[in-house]
């Protein structure tokens, strides 16, 4: 969605497909780093291990990387694995923000209760929330936005 790319990176309709970290250059300026889902990956336990290890490894220890998205279901109530890993995020001082996908899936009401229902959730911990997008991949909501916010953190 961001690149304006269609089929740049691979989508399946099976979660945990994706078990590489994939790197795309953008404008030969900076890159837009895909890590595998960890969340619903229709994988052993163990495989969903090496998933969250991959991750973290990445995530904790790579110097360049100037900001994190948790990319989390509009549909889906706060899951307890997101708000984990968004935890550990800011135990770890990982600047990060929050985009909302499937939200074409969504009328705007409903949209918006999801995202309250989130910074609900997350003001339980936390007092300032995160920058937070709503987007679908399928209509390019959000997009324009979604770059902006990368152009100001670069």
């Amino acid at each position: 969605m961001l690149t304006g790319h269609k089929g740049l990176a691979k989508v399946s309709s099976t979660p945990g497909k994706t078990r590489l970290i994939n790197h795309f250059c953008i404008n030969r300026q900076w890159y837009l780093v895909d890590l595998p889902g960890y969340g619903y990956a229709r994988v052993s336990k163990n495989m969903r291990g090496e998933f969250s290890k991959i991750i973290l490894d990445y995530v904790l220890k790579c110097q360049k990387m100037h900001f994190l998205f948790v990319l989390v279901d509009s549909r889906l109530e706060p899951q307890a694995i997101d708000l984990r890993f968004i935890e550990m995020l800011g135990e770890n001082g990982v600047p990060f923000g929050i985009i909302f996908t499937k939200c074409d899936k969504l009328s705007a009401t409903q949209r918006r209760k999801s995202v309250e229902r989130y910074c609900a959730t997350l003001a339980e911990q936390w007092e300032e929330m995160p920058p937070m997008f709503c987007s679908s991949s399928e209509k390019g909501l959000g997009r324009e936005e979604i770059l902006d916010y990368i152009e100001k953190c670069l």
